[in-house]
Parts: C-alpha cells; sequence; structure tokens
C-alpha cells in the first residue's frame, strides 16, 4: 500500500476520532443534547481452512474481510449536515497462491441541506468512491484492471431532497456533475471506465495518450433508507441513478447497496452485503470473449466480531 493509500486512509480518523471519545460519556455528568450524532460500526470477520489426506478434496487457505461504516451528521434549525462513509477490505489467500482481493471499496459522501417547507430540503451533495489496491479480472493476470483513482468517481449535485423522518432520504437533482479519474495511463489509454482512448498508428506507435479525465453534466437521484426489521436485525439501503444529458441520456447508470446487520450479541455479528452496478461506459468481457456494458453484481457474506460506538442511545422500536 503506497503513501496516497495511506493517506486516505486517515479520513476515517474524522469519523471515528468524535466517535471514541462519546466512549466515556456514561460516567460523566449528562450533557446538553448535541447537534451532532456520530456513529462507527467496525466489523472484522476470518476464515481459515486445511486439509489434510481429505477425500474429498480442497484448498488451504485463509480469508478475511473487515469494512467500517461510519456516519457524522449535524442538525441546528434549517440546517442539516450529513456525511457517510463506508469502507472495507479483504481478501483470500491461498496457501500455494498469492492473495486475491475479495472486497475493496472507498465511499464517501457528504450532504449540506437547507431546509425549507417540512419536509423539503435545497441540497447539495458530494460524493467520492474509489478503491485501495490494484484489481484484476482473472487470478495470474500481470495486468490490472483498476488500482487507486483508476476508476476514481466524484460526483457533486444540487437539488432538492425529501426527508420526512431520520430512516428515509430522497434527492432529486437536475443538476449533476460526474467526474471520472482514470490515474493509470494504460488503462486510460485502452479507454477504461468511459475516458477517451489512446490514438495510434497504422504501425501501432502512440500519437496521443489517452485521456485520464472524463466529464459529465446530467441528472441524479438518490435514496436512502434504513430501518429495524425486527430485534437485532437492521436493513440499510441505498440506490443511485444517473442519466448523462451531453451523451445517450436513456443509459442510465445504476449504483445500489443493501446491508443487512444480524446482532448476535455485543461483540458479535453477521451481516449480508449486496450491490449492483450498471455503468454503459463500462466494458466488460464475459466467458465467451463478448465485450460490452453489462449488470455487475456483488455479495458478501460474514460472521465476525463486530462493534458499535456512537454518542446516541438507539431508539427501542
Amino acid at each position: 500500500m503506497n503513501f496516497k493509500n495511506i493517506t486516505f486512509i486517515g479520513l476515517l480518523s474524522i469519523l471515528m476520532i468524535p466517535s471514541l471519545q462519546a466512549q466515556g460519556d456514561s460516567e460523566l455528568p449528562p450533557k446538553e443534547p448535541s447537534n451532532w450524532k456520530l456513529e462507527s460500526i467496525f466489523s472484522l470477520n476470518v476464515t481459515q481452512s486445511s486439509f489434510t489426506n481429505w477425500a474429498s478434496g480442497g484448498r488451504n487457505n485463509i480469508s478475511g474481510l473487515g469494512f467500517i461504516n461510519a456516519s457524522a451528521d449535524y442538525s441546528e434549525g434549517r440546517y442539516k449536515w450529513s456525511n457517510q462513509l463506508t469502507t472495507g477490505l479483504g481478501g483470500v489467500k491461498y496457501f500455494d497462491e498469492d492473495l486475491e482481493k475479495t472486497d475493496d471499496v472507498i465511499d464517501l459522501q457528504s450532504t449540506f441541506s437547507y431546509g425549507m417547507k417540512d419536509p423539503w430540503f435545497l441540497s447539495i451533495l458530494g460524493g467520492f468512491r474509489t478503491q485501495y489496491l490494484d484489481g484484476y479480472s482473472n487470478a495470474g493476470d500481470s495486468v490490472r484492471s483498476s488500482t487507486f483513482m483508476a476508476p476514481g468517481y466524484v460526483n457533486i449535485s444540487l437539488g432538492v431532497e425529501y426527508i420526512p423522518n431520520d430512516n428515509l432520504k430522497v434527492m432529486l437533482s437536475p443538476l449533476s456533475g460526474k467526474l471520472t479519474f482514470v490515474n493509470d495511463q494504460v488503462l486510460a489509454n485502452a479507454g477504461a471506465f468511459g475516458v477517451e482512448p489512446a490514438e495510434y498508428s497504422s504501425m501501432g506507435e502512440l500519437i496521443t495518450k489517452g485521456k485520464t479525465f472524463r466529464a459529465e453534466l446530467g441528472s441524479y437521484l438518490r435514496v436512502v433508507y434504513k430501518k429495524e426489521l425486527m430485534k437485532n436485525i437492521n436493513m440499510r439501503s441505498r440506490i443511485e441513478f444517473f442519466s448523462n444529458y451531453m451523451e445517450n441520456p436513456q443509459n442510465i447508470d445504476v449504483n445500489g447497496e443493501l446491508i443487512l446487520d444480524f446482532k448476535i450479541n455485543k461483540w458479535f455479528s453477521a451481516n449480508l452485503q449486496l450491490n449492483v452496478i450498471y455503468d454503459d461506459d463500462i466494458n466488460i468481457e464475459d466467458r465467451d470473449g463478448n465485450i460490452g456494458p453489462r449488470t455487475q453484481f456483488k455479495q458478501v457474506i460474514g460472521l465476525g466480531i463486530a462493534y458499535r460506538l456512537a454518542n446516541f442511545e438507539e431508539k427501542k422500536k
């Protein structure tokens, strides 16, 4: 992991340190209610398998997954400032092969809202999404298919937000900018993630390098919903839609996430995470060698240690 990756890990302290300070609140005299609502959930899942003279077969391996979901929400009068960080890193190591990545994400969103007539708000949203480590399409590949800030996405949106309660937020933006960064020249030359590819002569000589940046202007819709489904089972979900005004507006980008947390006790929990992505600018090669945009799915199931820090108590439902 290089210096840039370590720098972005430092972003976690913005949301984690205030939550850690909240641990000792129960030992102090009651304070005035804070305008800040801070929460951090940490989880670490590890599994290990080994086989000796096992007739059914199997490969010795160890795998792990760690993630953090943190939020910092500020509210005073007509003003709201909501910040959400989701980050995770996981992999599996077969003892006879190199480490393979199974999960890798940095997703930070910040929304500033001004209250109009309740429950409507005028909001501006800033979002950032990338990954920590190199990614490869298949195990054993020598050419990476992604890396830190390749791609990196920045979203800036201005619009109206509907917030009827703490569990539901719906934002519609008719003016949204989607910025795509591909800070890897090999990937940029190939036109990865929708940037303009390099130009080559008929002899294969490079004429113009591929662009490492692409800007899109369009409309954006985001729906965030969370709910306690039943005792010790919580759901968090987010789905986003983006339509590019300048090119193929009918091809709508989709980014969805659903997380189910199953609390066992104070320290142990299980979780299920589902992700779906469709981006018309991302070409994927299938098993038959066909290349084109496709719907991407990811599923992660974990069982391990989880701990919650917050400066407020969860409401009993």
